[in-house]
């Protein structure tokens, strides 16, 4: 297999590239990556500078066995696997961090595979010939460490051969047993928890609230205007950074209209709230919100009720709502470990992260444990 690095993914046509990435996988897709870049919310600039890799037979542009989206990162913004402690510790003994290179999808914390492989290829061989080109780029680039982010069992087991770090991570992920309709799944909660849940949906259609779910070629510029509004409020409520551009947005809905997904919320005939989803072969992931006002129970409502009732009422398997949030296991996602694999090129950095490693695995390990005592649901279920 030839390797090749590409700058722009739009330097390799989309079919190729599309036929590597699986179905469920909406953000790795080439519109997502090359509308982050062309809106250039993806680019030097802005600390992503692409380095893709790219796997062929023959080495011709149109001939693609394997890709892996990566980026040479002057930053840790964005990547929801934290490193910051890392980066100042070799700050403060006169070493470089960055540039890192990471392997991930840009302000996208969902697990999938990284190693993208076409169907029919060696599996195998493309995954570790996808290792040796990346550990071949972070050398020719000095970057100072490899970082892989949200890997699959699949991709950790190649990784772990090639003397890859294993870090260990926490989300909240919500799956469909078959559900015939959200009361249904309510009647697997206890009855404390299941009242709760009705009550904070009670609240909001008393206040007059009524959700519309838009997607494919009913999604216009005007409804993506209106989410950027609640996005952008949510970004400087927190005194956060906006990664993302009304730009990106748009030609987002443009190129792959049917793997969006807007829940916005209208009250006394005006748009007040809204969530933006991808939407995969079997998973509905859960993105950026906002409001115009506080409503009470609205983000419940708008980011994990009508999301639940969207997978049931359309057979997807599983909601992952993002990174974080203690406050989605009483409304029935439970904790679910997420994987990134890591190396560092300084060896005694490499060696105290690896301790460090050890230790975060054993307190993840304590916290889930706790964390499913407390589960919502009935003993039984």
């Amino acid at each position: 297999m030839h390797a090749r690095i590409i700058h722009a993914v739009d330097d390799v046509p989309a079919t190729g590239w599309n036929a590597c990435v699986s179905d469920d996988a909406p953000y790795f897709r080439h519109e997502f990556l090359n509308a982050l870049e062309q809106t250039r919310c993806v680019c030097k600039d802005t600390g992503w500078d692409p380095r893709h890799v790219v796997l062929s037979d023959s080495g011709k542009a149109d001939d693609i066995m394997a890709v892996a989206p990566a980026y040479l990162k002057y930053h840790s913004y964005g990547e929801y696997v934290f490193d910051w402690a890392w980066a100042n510790a070799y700050h403060r003994y006169g070493y470089e961090y960055y540039p890192k290179l990471l392997i991930a999808a840009p302000f996208t914390p969902v697990t999938g595979p990284r190693m993208l492989v076409r169907a029919g290829a060696d599996q195998t061989r493309g995954r570790q010939k996808l290792v040796d080109a990346i550990k071949q780029c972070a050398h020719e680039n000095d970057a100072s460490s490899i970082h892989w982010l949200f890997t699959t069992a699949e991709d950790n087991a190649v990784l772990n051969k090639n003397e890859f770090m294993q870090r260990v991570g926490n989300q909240f992920h919500w799956r469909n047993e078959n559900y015939s309709n959200f009361d249904a799944y309510l009647q697997e909660f206890s009855s404390a928890k299941r009242k709760k849940i009705r009550r904070e949906r009670r609240r909001v259609q008393e206040q007059g609230v009524e959700f519309k779910w838009i997607t494919g070629d009913a999604l216009d510029e005007k409804h993506w205007r209106v989410f950027y509004q609640f996005y952008r409020s949510t970004i400087e409520m927190r005194g956060a950074m906006p990664y993302l551009s009304l730009d990106f947005f748009m030609q987002l809905g443009k190129r792959m209209p049917d793997k969006c997904l807007l829940a916005l919320a209208r009250q006394n005939e005006q748009y007040i709230a809204g969530a933006y989803f991808l939407i995969g072969s079997q998973t509905l992931y859960g993105r950026y919100w906002g409001a115009a006002h506080w409503v009470q129970d609205l983000h419940f409502e708008t980011c994990y009720y009508q999301a639940i009732d969207y997978c049931i009422a359309h057979g997807l398997q599983r909601f992952e709502a993002g990174a974080q949030g203690e406050h989605k296991l009483n409304r029935g996602l439970l904790p679910t470990p997420t994987y990134s694999a890591h190396w560092l090129k300084h060896p005694e950095f490499s060696d105290a992260i690896a301790n460090f490693l050890e230790r975060e695995r054993t307190d993840i390990d304590e916290y889930q444990a706790v964390l499913a005592n407390h589960s919502p649901f009935k003993k039984t279920t």
